[in-house]
């Protein structure tokens, strides 16, 4: 029977030579990848995904133990069996395919689980070790050969057999990785001890090298353990995000409660939250009042009011009341699903230092095979024994396992977006997460983002002699069916006063300028000023009033009728925003980092630098970019990033609406606001979950210190190896102490990742 490991991978379903479908968008898979042990496993299980036909993308991960890869499904072959003929591809490689439920259970094993094998190691080799230090004090415990024997040999060929076993599958490979290297130096020690103990003369107790292999062994799996408990640290945001999701909800069925499983639960259902509760699924609060912690998705700490309509987010917790909710978003819509594919998306993936990590991975096992077999001949050629050689070559492929150098880069991204998503803070990528702590310059949009995105009907000024209820009413009538902000301050601005509003027939939008259309029979356009400069309309004696307005900050805008001779000015609407809290103190905080700050808004001059000005922003500096059409904030941006004097700049763009995403993708960075649209959302590397401009400084602190732990854990993880080879190669390092160096540059370079785990986002 043909073995697992040597499977062939499956062809296609279809005709042979069916060819995967170029126009289809690619098919995303996530496997769980089990026996992966340092940077050239991941170098050779990507190579083995990349050469299974339709695979345009395949990353894996060391720190998550995972692959993301891209796939064009085949004609006639459904998800299925292109995710087995990935997973064939990996077991064939010579590692172990998981399942999403082997993952998670791995996931939320003990943080002791597998420490067995690691105890059993140090009780057999401890015997082994004593007797060295014994030597110090002139004590001879030495034990005798046949003892040491036994107990190193069952730590060598039964706990050590995964070394063997994944060696094995990296040289029928004709590749390397970590436990090539380990059973090559161990068995080396093990037979050296073992020759030098038969061919010993009668009598005559020879120094023997079984603690050597013993510790060696037994010091990898300490070291592996201590990874793994480390692992489990970083991917604790992920699970305590998926520890909110409660198993059954409250149904409501003709007033009566019946619980039912969450994965039941559809659109449009009532369901009934009791005071304590998460909420099960996002939905509209139906009746009753409450306040909902939503700290665990926004990292805001204090609870939210929320009366009957407020949206309700799957998750968070419901307050003092007993609240009816109707289902708005279930599984994979709700925003809590959102959040966890963000992080785990972010989790995935790989940074592009880290591609160059690989690379230097994929010939760093075979350049140090080659450098052993050049110290073991090279100590032979300076004339000592083949035992001394053969230790000092043993000591070379020990210190030299590339652990820490997979891990480097992983576990601090990890480690990174985890803390960030548990203060509100989802970055998408690790391409934004490495841009971002480059960023000289930091644009904003005006409203929604330095501002409260609702601004207010300030002054309605008809022109002498017009009827100013019935013109409010006309254009409230003609805004009613917009959701732009300004549209809902006319409404809600006519509304306060009584005013009954008609339907608009022939409504039409102008993008970035404003809408016309038909109200009781009358032909209305109302927008903004340049529109009407654009129709040459002569504002008559409204212009100088509108200047006036202009100057002190208010955005003016101007309701202009259609009749027979022509368009004519009937009034002026002025609307008013105010700066969000924390606001000033967020765009402080940049200038304090050395940042430049600019906003980006569509409002005339006028009032966008007296909106600046109110934000401690400098309209003289530069740092105001106004009138900019919402199809111009992408090219905006872009002037931003190539200055005309020459100098390119980093980017960062932060935004809230629909209109912002052209500009959120052109920059280096997107921020999106969270409190925005799912356009924005989608378009940004980063998303802050709640509409507090202080995460802006946050996401890009959090960004710098995570780089800064990346550039840390290469260089220890290069540094113990670079220091390392040479002197164990020297005859300075026993392969004892040189599997203790190994193992501790793992743990290192994990412990220092971890330690982003303590940062505190603002006002935390």
């Amino acid at each position: 029977m043909t073995p697992e490991s040597t499977l062939p991978v499956p062809a296609f379903a279809a005709a042979p030579g069916a060819a995967p479908d170029a126009s289809a968008p690619p098919l995303e898979i996530d496997i769980g990848i089990g026996g992966m042990t340092c940077a050239s496993c991941v170098g050779r299980v990507e190579r083995a995904l990349r050469k299974v036909p339709g695979v345009q993308m395949a990353a894996v991960n060391l720190a998550t133990e995972s692959a993301r890869i891209a796939v064009a499904v085949a004609p006639g072959e459904d998800a299925a069996a292109t995710e087995a003929r990935l997973r064939r591809a990996v077991r064939t490689a010579g590692y172990e395919p998981r399942t999403a439920e082997a993952v998670a259970a791995h996931e939320d094993a003990s943080p002791w689980a597998g420490f067995d094998r690691v105890a059993m190691g140090l009780a057999l080799s401890a015997p082994l070790v004593l007797p060295m230090f014994g030597a110090l004090f002139g004590l001879h415990w030495m034990l005798p050969a046949w003892a040491q024997f036994a107990l190193a040999t069952p730590v060598q060929f039964i706990l050590g057999a995964r070394f063997y076993k994944a060696g094995w599958h990296a040289a029928r490979a004709f590749t390397g990785n970590m436990d090539l290297l380990v059973a090559i130096g161990t068995s080396a020690g093990w037979g050296l001890s073992m020759w030098l103990w038969l061919a010993a003369p009668a009598g005559h107790m020879p120094h023997l090298y079984f603690e050597a292999s013993a510790v060696v062994v037994t010091l990898v799996l300490l070291g592996k353990w201590l990874e793994a408990r480390a692992k489990q640290q970083t991917t604790a945001a992920i699970r305590a995000l998926h520890g909110l999701r409660p198993d059954v909800a409250h149904l409501l069925v003709k007033g009566q409660e019946q619980d039912v499983p969450v994965g039941e639960v559809m659109v449009g259902d009532e369901l009934v939250v009791r005071p304590g509760e998460r909420l099960p699924v996002d939905g509209v609060l139906q009746s009753g009042e409450t306040q909902v912690d939503e700290s665990m998705l926004t990292g805001e700490p204090l609870p939210v009011v929320k009366d009957a309509g407020a949206l309700l987010t799957g998750g968070s917790i419901n307050g003092e009341g007993r609240i009816v909710l109707t289902v708005r978003a279930v599984g994979s819509e709700t925003v809590l699903s959102k959040i966890i594919r963000l992080v785990e998306d972010a989790q995935a993936a790989k940074a592009s230092i880290q591609r160059l990590v690989d690379q230097v991975a994929n010939v760093f096992v075979p350049v140090v095979l080659v450098i052993a077999l050049i110290t073991l001949a090279g100590w032979m050629l300076a004339g000592a024994s083949g035992e001394v050689a053969l230790i000092r070559a043993v000591a070379v492929l020990v210190i030299a396992c590339p652990c820490a150098l997979g891990l480097a880069t992983p576990a601090a991204i990890m480690a990174g977006t985890g803390v960030a998503a548990e203060h509100g803070i989802l970055i998408k990528d690790a391409q934004a997460l490495e841009l971002a702590h480059r960023a000289d310059t930091v644009a904003f949009d005006k409203t929604g983002t330095l501002t409260v995105g609702q601004p207010r009907l300030t002054a309605f000024e008809p022109a002498a002699g017009q009827d100013r209820k019935a013109l409010l009413q006309a254009a409230a009538s003609l805004q009613s069916g917009s959701e732009h902000p300004l549209a809902r301050a006319v409404v809600q601005a006519a509304q306060a006063e009584g005013l009954a509003l008609a339907a608009p027939e022939a409504l039409r939008a102008v993008a970035g300028r404003g809408s016309e259309g038909e109200v009781d029979g009358q032909s209305y356009l109302l927008g903004s000023l340049r529109w009407m400069g654009e129709l040459k309309l002569d504002l008559g004696p409204l212009a100088g009033r509108a200047a006036a307005l202009q100057a002190e900050g208010a955005t003016v805008s101007a309701l202009v009728q259609r009749t027979g001779r022509g368009l004519e000015a009937r009034a002026l609407l002025a609307f008013a925003d105010e700066p969000k809290p924390g606001a000033l103190e967020a765009l402080a905080q940049l200038r304090a980092k050395g940042l430049r700050t600019v906003m980006i808004s569509g409002d005339n001059r006028g009032a966008a630098e007296a909106m600046a000005r109110r934000l401690g922003l400098d309209p003289d500096a530069g740092e105001v970019m106004a009138e900019v059409l919402p199809g111009d904030k992408a090219a905006a941006v872009r002037a931003l990033q190539h200055t005309p004097d020459g100098q390119t700049h980093t980017v960062v763009m932060v935004g809230d609406g629909v209109n912002d995403a052209p500009a959120l993708a052109a920059a280096d960075v997107g921020m999106a606001m969270g409190n925005g649209t799912d356009v924005a959302m989608h378009a940004a590397g980063i998303t802050l979950m709640r509409g507090d401009p202080l995460l802006v400084a946050a996401a890009l602190d959090i960004s710098r210190r995570t780089v800064m732990k990346i550039r840390q854990n290469l260089f220890w993880a290069f540094a113990y190896n670079v220091a390392g080879i040479p002197l164990a190669a020297l005859g300075y390092l026993s392969p004892v102490v040189a599997g203790a160096a190994m193992a501790l540059s793992s743990v290192s370079v994990m412990t220092n990742a971890l330690l982003l785990k303590r940062w505190r986002g603002p006002r935390g």
